[in-house]
């Protein structure tokens, strides 16, 4: 199983491990891409402070976050799955996993980013603030720059296991599963049961627990409807749709009665 996760706004402090080498990180086929938007971010960062702050879109409350972008190359570097914080994270509480649950984790987890693209959470990278909606200067939109890079390198990541797509709107632009893959693939959303609406806290909280849920009992469903029986046999209420025409997401709709 894949699952393909959303990264968190907020993230924990870089901490004074040895620093990035973007050389290290998983999907090596994103290495150039990688790159090209790592020094147009810390350029851009290192300029006017206030470009910086409206094209990354940060309130004056988060004016230092510009600062630590043109520190990436030297900061220190962490585990992604220690540097994505929030609910969805807090949630999935990667930390207190048993050994082989967290071996799943690492096997299984890819968190998408505006500016890696998308890194396992074993890989080690500095806390940074460059969301999928940013549009630099140099480069435009970064959804729609990641698309070709991507197209390259999931198909691979994938290959030939169930795709478990949690990411939001913004960050599923950067790559939609297309053919064998997308058949493979199922989408999910959370709604409150009462009102069938989404509620963003318990939309990733939920999310987050599904993950942990699935990581901590060694479920390895195969495809679409073994994934819905999956989390069934969790304990979550689950209606599923099945796509229309081959090729094409599973579509599942997880009913939850709390908001918490």
């Amino acid at each position: 199983m894949l699952v393909l996760l959303p990264p968190s706004e907020g993230k924990a402090a870089s901490g004074r491990g040895a620093p990035l080498k973007p050389e290290s990180l998983s999907l090596p086929g994103l290495t150039p891409a990688r790159e090209t938007v790592l020094g147009e971010l810390v350029e851009l960062c290192a300029g006017d402070e206030e470009k910086a702050r409206e094209v990354l879109g940060l309130s004056e409350g988060l004016r230092g976050e510009v600062a630590k972008n043109t520190e990436l190359r030297t900061a220190g570097a962490r585990p992604a799955g220690e540097i994505y914080t929030g609910v969805l994270y807090d949630a999935l509480d990667l930390a207190s996993l048993d050994p082989a649950a967290k071996k799943r984790a690492a096997r299984s987890l890819l968190v998408f980013s505006g500016l890696w693209g998308a890194v396992r959470v074993t890989d080690r990278i500095p806390s940074y603030r460059c969301s999928m909606g940013v549009k630099l200067p140099a480069l435009g939109a970064l959804a729609a720059y990641w698309r070709a890079p991507m197209a390259e390198v999931l198909p691979e990541a994938a290959g030939d296991r169930l795709v478990l797509d949690l990411r939001s709107s913004a960050y599923a632009a950067a790559w939609k599963p297309k053919g064998e893959v997308a058949g493979r693939t199922a989408t999910v959303r959370v709604l409150h049961a009462p009102t069938r609406k989404v509620v963003s806290h318990f939309n990733k909280a939920t999310k987050g627990r599904i993950v942990r849920s699935l990581l901590a009992s060694g479920t390895a469903p195969e495809g679409p409807a073994e994934l819905v029986e999956a989390l069934r046999d969790l304990g979550y209420e689950v209606e599923a749709e099945a796509p229309a025409k081959a090729g094409k997401p599973w579509s599942l709709d997880v009913l939850v009665a709390d908001i918490h």
